[in-house]
């Protein structure tokens, strides 16, 4: 009988596994296994980190954020069964139990191999009143067409965001672009807690210089309605903000309720725990990839989830790649990312000052400005650059960045220096690129690294005469 592989979930991870292992397949000359792809969405292959700025109106079509269609899809021979959700996985008798949202019509798929792209899920806080009409999460395409109906048809003027981390920041971003009055509201001292406060607070600033309201240290308790049971207001501990569209950016949880009923493992991340082939602890036949699984870090030692496009296409590849009789293996991440609200660009890699204390190491910081072209150009701006390095060793442990434009990019420089375990005074004379468009003479970079070595050499005790 011909291989059936099911998968669950139809876009990065799902839909990179069923076209890589056909790829590999085809190209080997072996027997073409059968692959079915349920997908609960009206939408395959498409990126959700766009979906900010198609809101924003710098991407102008919402299929230019679709990569490839499900008709696509199926012309490379791959059974893509769209708005078809699965309720159960019995991996005893190898059946995944599914529902047609349309219809409502149930059926069972026997599988010799499950692959689990489920992605993640919005936290939603259990607030009195997070459902009323004009709150919206962006989770999804679905969601963000959703946020842009709404933006066209209720001419909103007064924008809250609840959150500032990635999400939260950009979609600012995009509600100001629209014109609209944006608060921002987070709990925490400073917004992008994925980088150090000291770095936060340089993003606050940039962000109310911008006209954005950001009032940190505020807990959401609640969301006021109108009489039509449109969100009107969101309660917080210091008072209520007149609100006409609300976002909610609280980040998200790997979505693995279908797996741990299941029976499968889940990490103290939250994720599915895999093998580094991506195969699930104990289940020869079960493989998971994608913002479901626990992925390694490569510094701390620890599992994390990580939601990021980057990881789940690496890891459809690799799932594709060991169904096809190959050989992958992921190597784990640092957690590298990038984003921007309206001219201020923000980078990050490796681990935070809290992150690497509570790893257990002993570290020394250093914190330059430096600009980002040489300074006699037009548009020469000033960017901050932090690098975090172990005592004594002086191995780069972790990097922010956060400044004007063409700042953030040279996050990749640190975050390959991390990979291959450079220590920062190796880091000092890399031979990088220069021309007075692009860096100074001496690259931020590089001035980082200089003083940070400076001051992983200050930080060693002196011998006793």
């Amino acid at each position: 009988m011909t291989r059936r592989i099911v998968v669950i979930g139809g876009d990065a991870t799902g839909m990179s596994a069923a076209n890589t292992v056909l790829r590999h397949t085809a190209a080997d000359g072996g027997e073409t296994p059968e692959v079915i792809v349920l997908e609960r969405g009206h939408y395959t292959s498409y990126s959700a980190c766009g979906i900010p700025y198609w809101i924003a109106g710098e991407v102008t079509e919402r299929d230019d954020l679709v990569a490839r269609t499900p008709e696509q899809h199926r012309e490379a021979g791959i059974d893509v069964r769209m708005r078809t959700e699965a309720t159960a996985i019995d991996v005893e008798r190898q059946v995944v139990s599914f529902r047609a949202l349309d219809d409502g019509s149930e059926g069972e798929l026997e599988y010799d191999d499950l692959v689990l792209a489920t992605g993640a899920t919005p936290v939603y806080p259990p607030l009195e009143g997070i459902d009323a009409e004009g709150i919206h999460g962006v989770q999804s395409l679905e969601q963000g067409e959703q946020v842009v109906k709404d933006l066209d048809a209720s001419q909103a003027r007064r924008a809250v965001v609840v959150g500032a981390g990635y999400i939260g920041v950009e979609m600012a971003e995009a509600m100001l672009t629209r014109g609209l009055e944006v608060t921002v509201v987070d709990r925490a001292p400073e917004p992008f807690t994925q980088v150090d406060p000291d770095l936060g607070a340089i993003v606050r600033g940039a962000m109310e210089d911008m006209g954005i309201t950001v009032l940190t240290g505020t807990s959401v308790e609640g969301f006021d309605t109108r009489e039509d049971g449109r969100v009107a207001a969101v309660r917080t501990g210091d008072g209520a903000i007149s609100a006409d569209i609300v976002v909610i950016g609280l980040g998200v949880a790997p979505n693995v309720s279908l797996a741990r009923e299941a029976g499968l493992a889940v990490g103290r991340s939250g994720g599915l725990v895999t093998d580094v082939r991506m195969r699930c602890v104990g289940h020869e036949n079960v493989w998971a990839g994608g913002d479901c699984v626990e992925v390694h870090h490569r510094l701390s030692q620890q599992g994390v989830a990580i939601a990021l496009g980057t990881h789940a296409n690496k890891h459809g590849r690799i799932i594709g790649t060991n169904l096809a009789g190959g050989y992958g293996t992921f190597p784990g991440v640092l957690g590298t990312a990038i984003s921007k609200v309206c001219s201020l660009e923000i980078g990050r890699t490796g681990l935070g000052e809290k992150d690497a204390r509570a790893a257990g190491y002993g570290f020394v910081t250093a914190t330059i400005e430096s600009s980002n072209v040489a300074g006699y150009m037009p548009g020469a701006e000033m960017m901050t650059v932090k690098v975090i390095a172990e005592e004594r060793s002086g191995r780069l442990l972790g990097a922010q960045i956060v400044g004007r434009a063409n700042s953030a990019k040279r996050i990749d420089v640190f975050a390959t220096a991390i990979w291959n375990g450079m220590g920062l005074e190796e880091m000092t004379f890399m031979d990088l690129s220069y021309a007075p468009p692009f860096s100074p003479t001496w690259d931020a970079v590089l001035v980082a690294a200089r003083k940070g070595a400076k001051a992983v050499q200050d930080d060693v005790p002196r011998s006793p005469v």
